[in-house]
């Protein structure tokens, strides 16, 4: 199994929760995220005085998926997330050792 955490722009959630649906993929964690990387955030004015926004509002949407659906989510992902400007995010993808339901105990992909 593997988990990705994909970390995009907010207005781009609903389109990606959709096409993963799509593909059968419907449990996933999102959390409103702050960051930057090459972007480095930007001015915004305030009441006449300019001040710097260093961290920018994403969002992070984490899944934990069997390894045959990998890389279809992430294709799905990568399509449905991009607009081709600055900022689009990125997906990391990682290794899950062990997941178990707390409710039923049940393990591994019987979990997910």
């Amino acid at each position: 199994m593997k988990k990705v955490e994909a970390i995009i722009k907010p207005f781009k959630l609903d389109d990606v929760r959709e096409s993963l649906a799509e593909i059968g993929i419907t449990g996933m964690t999102v959390l409103e995220v702050k960051g930057f990387g090459r972007q480095k955030g930007h001015t915004e004015l305030y009441r006449g005085a300019e001040y710097m926004v260093d961290f920018l509002p994403k969002v992070k949407i984490e899944l934990v998926i069997q390894d045959d659906l990998l890389e279809q989510a992430i294709d799905v992902i990568v399509e449905t997330a991009r607009t081709g400007k600055i900022g689009d995010g990125k997906i990391f993808v990682t290794d899950v050792e062990r997941v178990i339901r707390i409710r039923t105990g049940e393990e591994n992909e019987d979990a997910v």
